[in-house]
C-alpha cells in the first residue's frame, strides 16, 4: 500500500507503467472490474461518475487500444480522487491483483536522464539517480546494446563523437527488483566553429548552431536542408515553407526526394525547447527543370563548297568569305570540315562522294552551299561554275540526291545550308525522281523563300553574305539546331537593308533535341570511324616546312599554309643572309599548267597582293607570298623551283641565281583527285531526271513515296528586287541567269 506522501498523489499523477498495468487488470477481469470500481464510486459524491460517462468509457473498447479503465480512472483523476482514496475503493472492490500495482516498488529513480543536444566534441554527461531496499547498481545501454563499464549512475563520453548520437537507458537493480529508466535521446552535431568544451554551457539557454543553405537544384533532385541547436531538453524543429508549417517535418534535416518546380520557395525552421523559441535564417529554394541529356554523335562531318569565279555566269564575292567564317566556326564544335571554293560539276560531284565516306551510322552531317542555284518543284539545285548558260539539271547537282545517299549511311543529323537563289528555272523542265525515307533528323535552312533571291552585300572589301552575316552569330549556341535558325531568321528579319526582301525559311523533320554542339561518342565501329578520320586527315596535310641551305651561304625557310581545302599558300623568308651579299631574295616558280597560276600575283610582299585576304593576319611578315588555288585540278606531284637571287659587293652588284626543285607531293584536297571522271556510285546516279543524257525516262511513284517536311516559315513568292530603295545599303542580287 502507498505510504503517506503516495496517498495524496493523485491518480492521473502515478507513473505510466503502473497505470498500465493497474487498466490492464480491471479491463481483463469482469466481476472485478472497472465496470463495478464505477458503481463503487457512485456512492461517493466527490467522485461519482454519471450513467453517460460510464457509457463513453464502454465505447473505448471499440478503439484501437482503447481501455475503458484508463477512461475511468481520467475522469476520476479530474475529479480530484488520490492515489489513497483509489486504494480503498479497490479493497471494497477486493480486487488484489489491481491492489498489487499500486504497492510502491522496490526501486525509486529519482533523477531521470534527460535528452540533450551538443556539437560533437564536448563532453557528454548522462544521470541516472535511485533507491532501493537494497544497494542499487546501474547499467546504460545505447538502444539495445550494452554501453562497455557503464555501471555508474552517470554515463560520461568525452569527447563525444557523431557516433555516439543515439537512444540511451539505464536499467537499476535492487535485490531481485529492477527497473528502468526513462529513453534520453542524444543528438550529436558537427560544427565548422568551436564552441568550447564545456559540458555545462548546454544548461544554458538554446543556442542555434547550424543554419541552413540556400538550394539550386534540378527537378528531380533531392532537397536536403539541415539546421541545428544544442541544449538541454533536446531542441524540437518544424520546417516552414513560404511561413507555412510542412507536414511531418519535425526532424532538424529536412530530405524531400525527387523535388519539383511547386517545391520552389523560403524555407526556415522553427526551433524550441520548453519555454524558448527561436528561427533559423530564412533561405532561398530554386527549382529548375534540367535540359534533356544531349545525344551524342558518332562524328561531326561538314562539306562546305563556295562558288564565286563563274565563267559564264556573273562572279559572286560572299561565297569565299561565308565558307571561311564557317569552316573555322564548325572546327570549334568539332567537326572536321572539307571547305573548297570555285568547283566544276564533276569535282563537285567528286567531293560529295569523299563527304559521304566520312558518314557512317550515327554521324552528324553537314552541307553548306554558297554560290548560284535554283529550285524547281520543290528539288534544290547547285550550280558548278562550268555550268552553261542556260544550264539545267544535268549540269548542276540536286540536294535531294544527296540527301538521299546521306539516309542510306544512317546518319545522326542532316543539315542542309543553302546559301542561294531559290527562283524557277524556266529553261529546266525536268521533275527529278527522288524517293526519301521518312526520318526524322533532317534540317534544311534556306537562305531565302521559295521562287525568291539571296542578297550579297556590295561593298568595296570582301564581306559576309546576308545569311551568313546572321548566323555565325548563332552557330556555336548550345541550342536545338532549328532553334538557332528560328533566331538567325528572327535577326535577319530586324536587317533593314533586306526586310520584306530576303527572308530565311526553315523546313525540318526533327524530333530531338539535337544541336551542333552536341558531344562526340564514338559508336560500335571505332576502327570504320578511324579509318573515315584518317580519310579526311588525307585532304587537309600541310607540307611541313622545309629550311634551305645554298652554296653561297644562304639560309631560306619554305612555309605553308591553308586557306582553304583547295587553296594552298607558300611563303619564303631570308632567314640567313652572308655578310658580303648586298641583296638576297627568294621566290618561286614553274608551277603546274594544272593549277593556272597567273605569274603576276606570285611572290608578292604583301598577302593581299596575292590574293590572300583571310589568312593574312596569321601569316609570318616580311616574306613572299603565292596563293595556290584549285589544287583539286592538279593530276600530278605539285613539283616547283625555288630561285634564289643575290649580288655580292665585290661583284658590282651583279644578280646570281641558284636554284632547287622542290617536290611537296599532292597537298590538300589534291590527294582526293577530285579532278577524275565522275565516279561510278557518283551522286549523279541518283537523279532521275528524264531528260539527263544518262538515264532513261521513268515514272514517278505516287504522293506517298514523298517525305514531307515540316515549315517553320510561310512561302512567299519572289519579288523583283534588282533595283532597290536609295534609302536601303546597296545590296547586289545572287540572281540565277
Amino acid at each position: 500500500m502507498p505510504d503517506s506522501a503516495d496517498r495524496s498523489l493523485n491518480i492521473n499523477l502515478l507513473k505510466e507503467p503502473v497505470l498500465r498495468k493497474l487498466c490492464e487488470v480491471l479491463d481483463k477481469n469482469s466481476d472485478r472490474g472497472w465496470r463495478r470500481l464505477g458503481e463503487i464510486i457512485g456512492s461517493d459524491r466527490r467522485y461519482r461518475v454519471s450513467s453517460d460517462e460510464m457509457e463513453m468509457c464502454s465505447l473505448k473498447v471499440l478503439e484501437l487500444e482503447g481501455s475503458p479503465s484508463r477512461m475511468l480512472l481520467r475522469l476520476m483523476g479530474e475529479r480530484g480522487c488520490t492515489a489513497g482514496h483509489l486504494v480503498d475503493y479497490l479493497q471494497t472492490l477486493g480486487n488484489s491483483e489491481a491492489l498489487q500495482c499500486l504497492k510502491p516498488p522496490g526501486i525509486q529513480i529519482l533523477i531521470q536522464p534527460l535528452s540533450v543536444a551538443l556539437i560533437s566534441g564536448h563532453n557528454l554527461r548522462l544521470s541516472c539517480y535511485a533507491v532501493g531496499k537494497s544497494p542499487v547498481q546501474y547499467q546504460w545501454f545505447k538502444s539495445k546494446e550494452e554501453v562497455p563499464n557503464s555501471f555508474s549512475p552517470d554515463l560520461v563520453i568525452s569527447p563525444v563523437q557523431l557516433k555516439d548520437a543515439g537512444y540511451y537507458i539505464c536499467r537499476v537493480n535492487s535485490g531481485e527488483d529492477f527497473e528502468f529508466s526513462q529513453w534520453a535521446q542524444v543528438d550529436v552535431l558537427e560544427v565548422g566553429m568551436s564552441y568550447g568544451h564545456s559540458y555545462h554551457s548546454l544548461e544554458g539557454r538554446l543556442k542555434l548552431v547550424v543554419q541552413p543553405q540556400a538550394q539550386r537544384l534540378l527537378a528531380g533532385e533531392t532537397l536536403h536542408l539541415q539546421c541545428g541547436a544544442v541544449g538541454r531538453p533536446i531542441p524540437r524543429y518544424q520546417w516552414h515553407r513560404n511561413g507555412v508549417p510542412i507536414a511531418n517535418a519535425s526532424k532538424r534535416k529536412l530530405t524531400i526526394p525527387c523535388v519539383m518546380q511547386d517545391h520552389y520557395g523560403k524555407y526556415r525552421c522553427e526551433i524550441t525547447s520548453n519555454s524558448e523559441r527561436m528561427w533559423t535564417n530564412e533561405v532561398d529554394v530554386y527549382v529548375s527543370v534540367p535540359l534533356p541529356c544531349p545525344i551524342p554523335a558518332t562524328d561531326k562531318v561538314a562539306l562546305l563548297i563556295g562558288n564565286l569565279s563563274y565563267k559564264n555566269h556573273p562572279k559572286l564575292k560572299a561565297p569565299m568569305v561565308d565558307v571561311y567564317d564557317l569552316t573555322n566556326l564548325l572546327r570549334q564544335l568539332n567537326f572536321k570540315v572539307v571547305s573548297l571554293l570555285d568547283l566544276t560539276e564533276s569535282e563537285m560531284r567528286n567531293a560529295v562522294d569523299e563527304f559521304l565516306l566520312l558518314l557512317h551510322k550515327g554521324v552528324y552531317g553537314l552541307l553548306y552551299y554558297a554560290g548560284h542555284g535554283y529550285e524547281n518543284y520543290g528539288n534544290s539545285f547547285m550550280v558548278p561554275v562550268d555550268a552553261p548558260n542556260p544550264y539545267r539539271s544535268a549540269n548542276c547537282l540536286c540536294v535531294q540526291s544527296i540527301l538521299k545517299l546521306m539516309q542510306e549511311k544512317e546518319t545522326g543529323l542532316n543539315v542542309f545550308l543553302l546559301d542561294m537563289c531559290r527562283k524557277r528555272n524556266i529553261h529546266d523542265d525536268s521533275t527529278p525522281n527522288i524517293v526519301l525515307r521518312v526520318t526524322a533528323n533532317i534540317v534544311f535552312g534556306y537562305a531565302t523563300c521559295q521562287d525568291a533571291e539571296a542578297f550579297e552585300l556590295s561593298s568595296s572589301g570582301f564581306t559576309n553574305g546576308v545569311f551568313v552575316k546572321f548566323l555565325k552569330k548563332r552557330l556555336l549556341d548550345d541550342e536545338k539546331i532549328t532553334v538557332v535558325l528560328d533566331r538567325v531568321a528572327e535577326d535577319m528579319g530586324q536587317f533593314d537593308a533586306t526586310k520584306g526582301k530576303q527572308a530565311l525559311e526553315i523546313r525540318s523533320s526533327l524530333s530531338e533535341r539535337r544541336a551542333l554542339t552536341d558531344p562526340i561518342q564514338p559508336g560500335d565501329s571505332a576502327d570504320l570511324a578511324q579509318a573515315h578520320s584518317r580519310q579526311w586527315a588525307k585532304a587537309h596535310e600541310l607540307p611541313e616546312s622545309m629550311c634551305l641551305d645554298f652554296d653561297c651561304g644562304a639560309r631560306i625557310k619554305l612555309g605553308y599554309a591553308a586557306e582553304f581545302s583547295n587553296v594552298l599558300v607558300i611563303y619564303t623568308h631570308i632567314i640567313k643572309k652572308p655578310e658580303d651579299m648586298s641583296f638576297c631574295q627568294a621566290h618561286v616558280t614553274d608551277f603546274s599548267q594544272d593549277l593556272d597560276v597567273d605569274p603576276k600575283e606570285m611572290n608578292r610582299e604583301t598577302p593581299e597582293e596575292t590574293g590572300i585576304y583571310l589568312l593574312s593576319s596569321s601569316l609570318p611578315q616580311h616574306c613572299l607570298y603565292t596563293r595556290l588555288s584549285s589544287l583539286q585540278k592538279l593530276k600530278e606531284e605539285l613539283v616547283f623551283t625555288v630561285c634564289l637571287q643575290g649580288a655580292f659587293t665585290a661583284m658590282d652588284d651583279d644578280t646570281v641565281h641558284w636554284t632547287r626543285s622542290i617536290n611537296i607531293g599532292k597537298p590538300l584536297i589534291a590527294r582526293l583527285d577530285l579532278h577524275r571522271a565522275m565516279r561510278r556510285n557518283s551522286c549523279l546516279q541518283t537523279c532521275m531526271m528524264p531528260h539527263s543524257p544518262s538515264h532513261s525516262p521513268c515514272h514517278s511513284p505516287g504522293p506517298e513515296h514523298h517525305l514531307h517536311l515540316h515549315l517553320h516559315h510561310g512561302q512567299h513568292q519572289g519579288q523583283d528586287h534588282s533595283r532597290l530603295s536609295p534609302q536601303q545599303p546597296k545590296i547586289q542580287l545572287c540572281s540565277v541567269q
